[in-house]
């Protein structure tokens, strides 16, 4: 039972970092651009608006993935609990896989939104019902 508590507790850190983290991004972008903390990559560090851009649309996305992750977390350990140590390892480093998985996966999304919305050197695109 320890070893299944423990992996519970394990497998619910990344799907309540990807929600918290995930409605603070979409609400509030760090201030200023840095290389230390929030969704860093050469795009969303173009510009400002680049940044909050970023951190709003990858911030919606871990906040969704998140609450998806939670629940179905906890059911499938429910489903392993009372079984053998090994099966609840396993099971576990499963779920925490594709957690990391899922969490990942939002930057493909980001960064083409970031495309389809700005030009190589970060200025805003000009959608065609705005001219």
């Amino acid at each position: 039972m320890g070893l299944w508590i423990f992996m519970l507790i394990v497998n619910l850190i990344l799907p309540i970092t990807m929600i918290l983290l995930g409605r603070y991004y979409s609400c509030k972008a760090p201030k200023n651009i840095n290389w230390v903390y929030g969704y860093r990559t050469p795009m969303s560090t173009k510009n400002q608006d680049t940044w909050e851009f970023a951190h709003k649309y990858f911030g919606k996305l871990w906040y969704k993935f998140g609450i998806i992750l939670l629940p179905a977390s906890i059911l499938v350990m429910l489903f392993v609990l009372g079984k053998s140590e090994h099966i609840i390892g396993i099971v576990g480093e499963i779920i925490c896989g594709v957690q990391v998985v899922m969490m990942v996966l939002v930057v493909h999304p980001t960064e083409r939104a970031l495309k389809n919305n700005f030009d190589k050197d970060g200025n805003r695109r000009i959608k065609e019902n705005e001219k």
